[in-house]
């Protein structure tokens, strides 16, 4: 059975490491764009089995044309479709904080589990979902970044010290804890806006003279990882590192952090970001190397 890793351009150079990983061929997809915005791909064919790299940061303008690709690729023939995306959107919206509200995870769920036939992510920003298989309706394999991250991290001397900007980032702190051995706490947050938070330390957590590690899975505005930072810097912390797994933030969020205190900020290549430290190809093709025998 024939197999093809499949792009658009602009996410070439990660989905011909994952090819690479894979030793399989990658192919990019044609994307035409008429005058009046609408889009037009032209999905490779020849495959009975496809493998799309498709990140979905910044999503609005990716999502349609991946949709019209799908129909490309089932018109064309192809039996199996595998969205490789490291990066799920509108997964935080998963309940209603407002009258009139969408609850987005379930629309665009339903929109790519109708169109293939498996997911693979990483570290989905879901808090409030014990299945998210039943999200999407097929199959969907949730992979960890805490290994590669952890690598990117090693720092000589003792253990730092890790700690999550709330109690919705433990499992993600816990688990990189866990790859590092090193101790771990979180922050109790209160949220004021969405650059405005509050933060409370455990008590009794020493940070003086202490490497810290700030831990998120997604930084946005930043605001949640600047607070944290000015609290640890004023508790005399020795260095202060952050390590993001989907790095959304802009330049004006990185400044921040650095007047904060950040020393540096290590993310993996999911979203594309100028603090990309870590490549998710080996996990990726880890866990889709089953495809190559199937």
């Amino acid at each position: 059975m024939s197999l093809l890793v499949c792009a658009f351009e602009d996410e070439a150079a990660p989905a011909g490491r994952l090819a690479e990983a894979l030793g399989a061929r990658l192919a990019l997809i044609d994307l035409h764009r008429f005058p009046d915005g609408e889009s037009l791909p032209t999905a490779p064919l020849g495959a009975d089995r496809v493998l799309v790299y498709r990140s979905l940061d910044r999503p609005d303008p990716k999502i349609v044309p991946l949709l019209l690709a799908c129909d490309g690729w089932r018109r064309g023939g192809s039996g199996r479709l595998v969205l490789v995306a490291p990066y799920l959107c509108y997964m935080r919206q998963d309940t209603r904080f407002a009258p009139g509200q969408p609850i987005s995870r379930d629309v665009i769920g339903r929109l790519l589990g109708e169109r293939f036939d498996r997911i693979v992510t990483v570290d989905p920003h879901l808090h409030r979902t014990a299945d998210i298989a039943a999200v999407f309706g097929t199959e969907v394999s949730v992979l960890s970044a805490a290994r590669p991250l952890a690598q990117a991290l090693a720092l000589e001397g003792p253990p730092p010290l890790l700690i999550g900007p709330d109690e919705e980032s433990e499992r993600w702190t816990a688990a990189l804890a866990a790859q590092m051995g090193a101790p771990h706490v979180t922050f109790r947050k209160i949220r004021h806006g969405d650059r405005s938070v509050d933060l409370i330390l455990p008590p009794d957590t020493e940070i003086a003279g202490r490497t810290v590690v700030l831990v998120d899975d997604i930084c946005s505005s930043g605001a949640t990882l600047v607070a944290a930072a000015r609290l640890v810097a004023a508790k005399g912390a020795g260095r202060i590192e952050a390590a993001v797994v989907h790095a959304l933030f802009d330049e004006r969020a990185a400044l921040e952090l650095k007047a904060a205190g950040v020393s540096r900020i290590v993310s993996t290549d999911s979203c594309p970001h100028p603090t990309n430290a870590v490549s998710l190809a080996r996990e990726l093709a880890n866990a889709l190397a089953g495809e190559l025998l199937s």
